[in-house]
């Protein structure tokens, strides 16, 4: 049974409904006999049924994680509301536009109507949902409780999709300077510089150093612009490559991203953001400590937190207090770890390390604000010295022949 739903197809039907109605529509199976079988059982006699032909350069949009964060949460509304769950799959897959996603909800659906657990579904699609959600998941369904424990991995998908997108805004922001910088630059170089050589050529006088410095920088890129498209191409592509291979470059690169001034700061932060919000929706969710914090040692998203992070779930697996092995490691703020230490002593941790998630979530959110409005006059001072100097290395020939002619 596993196997085939694994394979579920879309097939396009036409029949007619018990009141002789031609109609026609699209339904899901694993082949061509239980599609029919399907079909008869909803009083609809088939005259054609096929499978569903497949665009040449596929038309489904892309499932992004925000996508599961709002399925999740319209899975947590429908559930509340007293809707079972596999009539719930299907309210909200009748309501999606993305292809994609609704065929990813009717497999789930699919595999739960033929006696799957919830968290077994799920995991049959682990490039949606992490150990982390199926966990949490198999929690909720084995503590009676799986509507409170779908809206609070709704919140927590939502509030870490949100803080991914200012990280990543703080991270856009100055990488695009920096290619408008380059763009721009590069066009001035190759288009407009050459226009003045031509010009100067007939001055009969030796230029201004400057000027010398610019023309022959324009030379050289118009002979080897694209040499240095590809390489800077080239270079992206095996930085991209060798993080994605090589763990001891990753962790490199964690650690020397967050000593980046402000930038740096930011992604620390969020991290500890991270911390909070993954081990309070965790532990709120009965997962023991030790377990919990395994889980959170991956989201952080930072190698300095991750084995941070390993490091306090040895500590508190021997007995030693989580504020106290925070407190060691001397990687997290010192708010953050007194108020873990006011949660362990109330009883409240779970509480506390969301108050700790929403604090540096906030933080972040300040930050990267402040970021935005830093960069702005940045670019233009940019901007300015890079055109502004090829403009005045440019007319620096005619003010001179102009002094000389007055």
């Amino acid at each position: 049974m596993a196997e085939k739903a694994q394979k579920l197809e879309s097939f396009i039907w036409e029949g007619k409904d018990r009141k002789g109605n031609k109609s026609k529509g699209e339904l899901l199976g694993s082949n061509l006999a239980l599609v029919k079988a399907q079909l008869r059982k909803q009083g609809i006699v088939p005259d054609k049924v096929k499978k569903k032909p497949k665009p040449l350069f596929g038309s489904s949009k892309k499932i992004t994680p925000f996508d599961i964060a709002m399925l999740t949460r319209q899975l947590a509304t429908m559930m509340k509301a007293g809707v079972p769950l596999v009539q719930s799959f299907d309210i909200v897959a009748d309501g999606l536009e993305n292809k994609g996603l609704q065929d990813l909800v009717m497999s789930i659906r699919n595999d739960i109507a033929s006696g799957t657990s919830f968290a077994g579904a799920l995991s049959r699609h682990p490039k949606y949902f992490d150990d982390l959600y199926c966990n949490l998941v198999d929690s909720g369904e084995k503590a009676g409780a799986l509507e409170q424990m779908l809206d609070r991995i709704a919140t927590y998908l939502e509030k870490t999709e949100i803080l991914k997108k200012k990280v990543k805004k703080a991270m856009t922001y100055p990488i695009a300077v920096v290619v408008v910088a380059i763009v721009v630059t590069a066009i001035l170089l190759v288009k407009v510089v050459p226009q003045f050589e031509a010009l100067f050529q007939g001055f009969g006088a030796d230029l201004p150093v400057f000027t010398q410095m610019v023309v022959g920088l324009s030379e050289w890129m118009q002979q080897w612009w694209f040499a240095v498209l590809l390489g800077i191409m080239g270079t992206v592509f095996v930085f991209k490559e060798t993080k994605r291979r090589s763990q001891k470059f990753s962790d490199a690169v964690d650690k020397f991203s967050l000593r980046i001034p402000i930038v740096g700061e930011i992604l620390d932060k969020s991290a500890v953001a991270k911390f909070g919000r993954v081990l309070s929706t965790t532990f709120a969710a009965g997962v023991p400590l030790v377990d919990a914090l395994e889980s959170v040692s991956g989201a952080t998203g930072n190698a300095v937190y991750r084995d941070a992070i390993r490091t306090i779930k040895n500590d508190v697996s021997s007995g030693t207090q989580l504020q106290a092995s925070m407190r060691r490691v001397d990687v997290f703020p010192t708010m953050a770890v007194q108020l873990t230490a006011i949660g362990e002593e109330s009883g409240n941790l779970d509480e506390m390390l969301s108050k700790v998630a929403e604090h540096y979530e906030a933080v972040v959110d300040d930050m990267v604000d402040n970021l935005t409005a830093l960069m702005e006059p940045m670019i233009m001072a940019v901007l300015g010295v890079l055109v502004g100097g090829l403009i005045v290395a440019m007319y620096l020939p005619i003010f001179q022949m102009g002094m000389v002619v007055g």
